[in-house]
């Protein structure tokens, strides 16, 4: 559970936070070591998840949400998280991302034809923007759709998709226009059972095992015309304007690993003994854990300032990607840290800190390389 109580927080977030933290313990932690072995959560958690009021936290009643804000989500994504979960369960792909695409730049037939689906586990979210040959550099995307008659025809390879393996939408990013630089790029929503759709095999990671990674091929797919999210030649817009929430999500993570990572290894250090005596005792271990529990504190206090200027629609993208690049590098440095102090155990898989470490890494490459967050931010000096 959460260690401290933040100020955007209240009674309605502690009862979800309780809620989901029992839930979550209950139906899932049992799971996640099948999960991992298996390459992928099972299909049925989804609809467990969709249940529970897991999914989706911030899509209004009028399309079967519950009608909360990002504080809903936020709260559901530290649970996850602090039940060593994680992002595993690519919940932030489908709740977080996939479905505020909709929500924004859907039309009213869209929204009220996929979001109840989404909120219920029936189907599941995913979003191709990666290639073999663009990731971060989105304007260099080479599928592409091209409109006949009343539908589009889309081609093309995506790569690293979150939930590619069991998704039944996918949000894909293509060019509409070739010579239009970003007012070329498009968003579509495709339903994945169409003719001409295809999945590769699962990629085998180091770290986010139970989180299915993999290919997804476009030959010739046919979708409507009412597959195109909001205008043609808006999608680089569409997607710039959604980051900020996405990077926010994945630096709510970040912190949240921080704090349990901290907590475990307080924890171990108070029984493991070393030279007759608890390893507490020794003053390195305290001055790490000293830097350790500070970086998480600074982190916790501008992650909340981040959510809360988020809350009033105030987060731009500078900030955003602030938060993504440093709270996701201190992850990555702060659990290393705790790591070392477990000594060899921390090597060991059956050690929660083993898992902690090698989910972090990824955490500085997708959602924008880390290398893109500071050139966005040095491009507003």
């Amino acid at each position: 559970m959460k260690p401290t109580t933040s100020p955007w927080e209240n009674e309605e977030h502690e009862m979800l936070r309780d809620g989901a933290a029992g839930y979550i313990e209950s139906e899932f932690v049992p799971e996640l070591e099948r999960w991992i072995s298996q390459g992928r959560v099972d299909r049925e958690a989804w609809n467990k998840a969709g249940e529970a009021g897991l999914l989706c936290a911030s899509v209004p009643e009028a399309y079967g949400g519950p009608g909360g804000t990002f504080a809903h989500e936020a709260v559901i994504i530290e649970e996850f998280e602090y039940a060593g979960i994680g992002l595993n369960f690519a919940n932030v792909v489908h709740s977080t991302i996939v479905a505020h695409y909709i929500l924004n730049y859907g039309s009213e037939e869209q929204k009220q034809r996929w979001l109840p689906k989404m909120v219920t586990g029936e189907f599941v979210g995913a979003v191709a923007m990666t290639e073999p040959g663009a990731g971060s550099d989105l304007k260099a995307v080479k599928a592409t759709a091209e409109k006949d008659g009343d539908e589009w025809v889309i081609n093309g390879q995506k790569t690293f998709i979150s939930n590619g393996q069991l998704c039944d939408l996918v949000i894909v990013v293509c060019k509409t226009a070739k010579d239009k630089g970003a007012k070329g790029i498009s968003l579509f929503v495709v339903e994945c059972d169409v003719e001409g759709f295809t999945r590769g095999s699962s990629f085998s990671k180091i770290g986010l095992k139970a989180s299915d990674t993999s290919e997804l091929f476009f030959d010739n797919v046919r979708v409507p015309a009412s597959s195109l999210l909001g205008e043609e030649g808006t999608g680089f817009a569409q997607l710039m304007q959604q980051l900020p929430q996405e990077r926010l999500g994945l630096s709510v993570c970040a912190v949240a690993a921080m704090e349990k990572a901290v907590q475990l290894t307080t924890d171990y250090v108070k029984e493991r003994k070393a030279f007759g005596a608890p390893l507490i005792n020794l003053q390195n271990t305290r001055f790490v854990l000293a830097e350790c529990k500070t970086e998480a504190t600074v982190a916790r206090v501008f992650v909340d300032e981040c959510i809360q200027r988020h809350l009033r629609g105030e987060l731009d993208n500078e900030t955003a990607s602030m938060a993504k690049w440093w709270l996701t590098e201190r992850q990555n440095v702060n659990v290393s840290k705790c790591l070392q102090l477990f000594g060899g155990y921390g090597y060991m898989t059956e050690y929660p800190i083993s898992r902690m470490f090698t989910d972090a890494r990824v955490q500085m490459i997708y959602g924008g390389a880390n290398e893109i967050m500071k050139e966005i931010i040095g491009r507003g000096l």
